[in-house]
């Protein structure tokens, strides 16, 4: 994944938040493992508490319920508690009850004398409600003479029971007298007492999916979820707090299982301390960021000092401004590489220098080749004219042909040395309030032989409202570089075209031909000096100097692409808005 930044955003500014993204995404990455581990590691913690506070529950569970045997069992075995309950008095057997408990047994328990049948002979701290059915006194008296204990519930409530037989020796065998109940509830308070013996672990037990007792008030049944983990511990929600529970199952006297027993553990201690956790990660990543910042903008400047440096060089070499040199400060990467600059500029200005020497020589060496080749052949038909005309006696026409064919050479002199002239003195001519037509008209002239001996039509349609402030002699030698280039472009004739118009206060001539075109190779170089393609003669300055012309003016000239033939087309400025009245109106009249 790349991030684009603004184009013009500053480097210093994509460093400070790179650093950002980078310390920001570093913090979380690891505020992330850190609290994943730290929650991994609290609830494993909190599981293993809730496994020993079951541990701890079976342990106390165990010893309660051994206590509670074997004192039923002293019980039984005493001999005036039998002889007590051989009377068959409910008076003497509830004295005797009575006497017994109050030697100290657990004040929360139940203890009840019942004959064989199950009736209540007497109740201590119980009620005589208390009554066990027949069903479950013929099923214990099976167990009999083992003391048979476990859970068991009437309505909602639920106790532990441990029932112990009273034997009497009947002649050979001995016979069931009485039965003992002792039993203690399973209540709130029994809850809270077993909850400060493991430390704080909520306890709730249940029959027949209801709560019995619980630490836990208004609890609701989703600890009956799936187990979260192999060790069966579970996840409870109750009242927006989250638990861990584990549960076993509570048996009665027979076995079967009736009641569940789940010890719970509560989130809130670890969630706390992921609640200072995710703070203490927060306050740690704000004030490492701003660390990370305030060093790395220190270490950007001190960076970016010699970066910038090089930035401006770059521009001023940019300008042309060779000459601009870097300090170097330092040796280390950026100050070889602000050497390096330097050595660079020196090799530029020295190859610079150079090459507009080589330039130079050469533009002077095509220059006196193109003159000496241009200037030879009409030289030649001077000096043989010339000779001519000395040596020989010729007829009145032949002198008249010689005289001819000497002008004709010597303008094409002329005009090579106006090119030249014309090149040293670009835009020093002075300009004049000009129709356009008549520098077009004029230029036909100047080029109407050449076009009659190629069968070359030429064709004008300029406004003779189109009046430019420019150099007519310059403007005209424009008009006709860009015929003449069109005629030498038709050897077997064809048809030059030359309209104009005006366009928002700007005067547009394009002039087109039906020649072949211009070839895909000039176009790169179609406006430079010395670029000639396809001509035997010229210097070919031609279509440099005539631009030049055009920008002189504050217009322009460019070639346009067509499917055949070629097309130039001028843009100037027109006159009439910049020029009297009166001025106008001479050249419109003239």
């Amino acid at each position: 994944m790349s991030i684009t930044w603004p184009a013009r955003s500053s480097l210093l500014w994509r460093i400070l938040l790179s650093t950002s993204l980078a310390v920001t995404a570093v913090f979380a990455l690891t505020g992330w493992m850190v609290q994943r581990y730290t929650t991994n590691v609290s609830q494993q913690s909190l599981e293993q508490e809730v496994q020993t506070s079951l541990e701890a529950y079976r342990s106390l569970w165990s010893a309660r319920v051994r206590n509670l045997s074997a004192f039923s069992r002293v019980i039984s075995s005493m001999s005036d508690v039998r002889a007590a309950f051989l009377t068959r008095d409910r008076a003497t057997i509830q004295d005797t009850a009575e006497q017994l408990w109050s030697r100290g047994f657990e004040q929360d328990a139940r203890f009840l004398v019942l004959d064989p049948t199950g009736q209540v002979i007497a109740s201590l701290t119980g009620t005589p409600e208390f009554i066990l059915d027949p069903g479950t006194i013929e099923a214990a008296r099976a167990r009999f003479p083992a003391q048979v204990s476990g859970y068991l519930s009437r309505g909602s409530q639920l106790f532990y029971v441990v029932l112990t037989p009273v034997y009497v020796q009947a002649q050979q065998e001995q016979g069931l007298l009485n039965v003992l109940l002792m039993a203690f509830q399973i209540n709130d308070a029994l809850a809270q007492e077993l909850k400060q013996s493991t430390h704080g672990s909520e306890f709730i037990f249940t029959h027949n999916n209801s709560v019995a007792a619980s630490t836990l008030k208004g609890i609701d049944l989703e600890y009956r979820s799936r187990p979260q983990s192999g060790s069966g511990i579970r996840r409870l929600a109750d009242n927006g707090q989250d638990y861990l529970v584990a549960g076993t199952e509570l048996r009665n006297m027979f076995g079967k299982v009736t009641s569940e027993l789940f010890i719970a553990r509560s989130f809130a201690g670890p969630s706390e301390v992921l609640s200072q956790l995710r703070r203490s990660i927060a306050a740690f990543w704000v004030a490492g960021l701003l660390v990370a910042l305030g060093l790395t903008y220190l270490l950007s400047v001190r960076i970016l000092g010699p970066v910038r440096r090089l930035d401006q060089a770059a521009a001023e070499v940019a300008k042309r401004n060779y000459e601009y040199r870097i300090p170097v400060e330092t040796k280390n990467e950026l100050g070889r590489l602000a050497t390096t600059f330097n050595a660079m500029c020196d090799s530029i200005q020295t190859s610079r220098e150079e090459l507009i020497r080589q330039e130079q020589i050469a533009t002077i060496g095509r220059l006196s080749t193109s003159i000496a080749h241009d200037l030879r052949n009409p030289l030649a038909a001077i000096y043989g004219g010339a000779e001519m005309l000395v040596d020989g006696e010729l007829s009145t026409d032949q002198s008249r042909r010689l005289a001819a064919s000497i002008y004709a050479s010597s303008r094409r002199i002329q005009e090579l040395l106006q090119q030249l002239l014309d090149v040293a003195r670009a835009g020093a001519a002075q300009t004049e309030l000009c129709r356009l037509a008549d520098i077009a008209a004029a230029a036909c002239e100047d080029v109407a032989q050449a076009a009659s001996l190629r069968s070359v039509e030429i064709t004008v349609d300029v406004p003779s409202s189109l009046l430019v402030l420019v150099s007519r002699d310059r403007l005209q030698r424009v008009f006709v570089n860009l015929i003449g280039n069109a005629i030498d472009a038709m050897p077997r004739g064809g048809r030059v075209s030359i309209s104009g118009r005006s366009e928002d206060a700007i005067a547009v001539v394009t002039i087109e031909d039906t020649g072949p075109g211009i070839e895909e190779k000039a176009w790169p170089h179609l406006f430079k000096p010395f670029a000639s393609f396809g001509k035997k003669n010229g210097l070919g300055l031609g279509l440099a100097l005539s631009r030049q012309t055009l920008l002189d003016c504050n217009g322009e000239l460019w070639a346009e692409r067509v499917r055949s033939g070629a097309r130039f087309v001028m843009r100037l400025p027109l006159a009439t808005s910049s020029t009297s009245p009166a001025a106008a109106e001479q050249v419109l009249s003239s």
